[in-house]
């Protein structure tokens, strides 16, 4: 059990460096870096963006070089110094965590292994709160999560008035526990039955849904070619916005910038959804137009994600590019759409 003290009790303990947490600025809620005394905000929703670009920068540079030929190391790549120390992400929801093993499928493999990625992750203790009152938009019950789920956290946290619970869930949690202070023992059964109520009653808060049970078995092929993609692309601008706000999106791009003679290779978060992503060096484009790319992102998201690993859909339900999408597209009826394809609902909704 945590007691509240306003917002909650800031963690001050030497064993983590960095702390973020959900802060409001202006109307929005987003993730940021604590500063010294600095308490976190709590009482939201959820944030704009989501917290993946604490594991994941939108902008991070992996080496220098020098083109200054009196320098004894020039034009030889150095692996930029980046700190991985520990650091703990308070008030991530549930739905958010998830979303961080989803994208692990891509960057941790027994093949290939991003090692930027996987040194900031392990190095990072999610501390969730438990989602009470989810928006209109989310559909996560139905996307392999839930306002409660555990999946993904150290710890979870949940708001019993005027304490939190928490719910220790791996060893870096045990240790975030220890080293915080939070040592207040609550009643194990009375504390399970609190959990378990607010369980139910914010999954039944949850209205929309998708159905996911027949994308497997759909031939690819024929999902591709279906007759619906021109009506769903039909008023995508290619903004982007779906995909830098959700927080299953991994797309980037490696560039090489320099100022004089010096210069730096950065990763930066790019999109499936603009023009350049996918041009050739003989400048033929195979994703050429937007109809190219809105289908892309929805068979990468919904069919080719489902084949590849066979973990569900590549999506967690948290609604940001529902609530965000300046055209109103919305995933929820796209996946309908693929779901029911080739059935005689499918002929109803066309």
């Amino acid at each position: 059990m945590i007691k509240k003290n306003g917002q909650m009790d800031l963690i001050d303990s030497p064993d983590h460096t960095a702390y973020s947490a959900p802060v409001k600025e202006e109307e929005f809620y987003n993730f940021k870096e604590l500063a010294k005394d600095e308490a976190p905000d709590l009482n939201y929703l959820n944030t704009r963006l989501s917290p993946k670009a604490i594991i994941y920068p939108q902008s991070e540079i992996m080496f220098e070089y020098s083109l200054d030929e009196s320098a004894e190391d020039h034009h030889i790549m150095k692996e930029v110094d980046n700190s991985y120390s520990p650091q703990a992400v308070i008030g991530v929801r549930p739905c958010d965590a998830k979303a961080f093993l989803l994208v692990r499928l891509n960057f941790d493999t027994p093949e290939y292994k991003d090692p930027y990625w996987i040194r900031a992750y392990e190095s990072t203790t999610l501390v969730g709160l438990a989602c009470d009152s989810p928006c209109s938009s989310c559909f996560c019950t139905t996307a392999g999560c839930g306002p409660y789920h555990e999946e993904g956290l150290d710890i979870l946290l949940v708001d019993a008035d005027n304490h939190f619970l928490a719910k220790v869930l791996t060893e870096k949690g045990e240790k975030l526990i220890k080293a915080a202070g939070w040592d207040t023992a609550a009643d194990e059964a009375e504390a399970g039955k609190k959990i378990e109520t607010g369980k139910q009653a914010a999954e039944a808060k949850i209205s929309a849904f998708v159905n996911t049970d027949r994308l497997p078995e759909i031939d690819t092929v024929e999902l591709y070619k279906a007759p619906f993609w021109e009506d769903v692309s039909f008023s995508c601008i290619n903004c982007g916005t779906c995909t830098f706000v959700c927080p299953t999106c991994w797309c980037f791009d490696i560039q090489d910038e320099n100022h004089g003679k010096s210069g730096v290779r950065m990763r930066n978060w790019d999109s499936c959804m603009f023009p350049l992503f996918t041009v050739h060096g003989t400048g033929h484009n195979p994703r050429g137009t937007q109809l190219h790319r809105v289908r892309q992102r929805f068979m990468h998201k919904l069919k080719y994600y489902v084949d590849k690993y066979d973990v569900g859909i590549q999506c967690v339900g948290c609604g940001r590019c529902v609530r965000s999408c300046p055209v109103n597209i919305d995933i929820r009826r796209v996946c309908e759409l693929m779901n029911n394809y080739g059935t005689e609902k499918d002929s109803c909704a066309a």
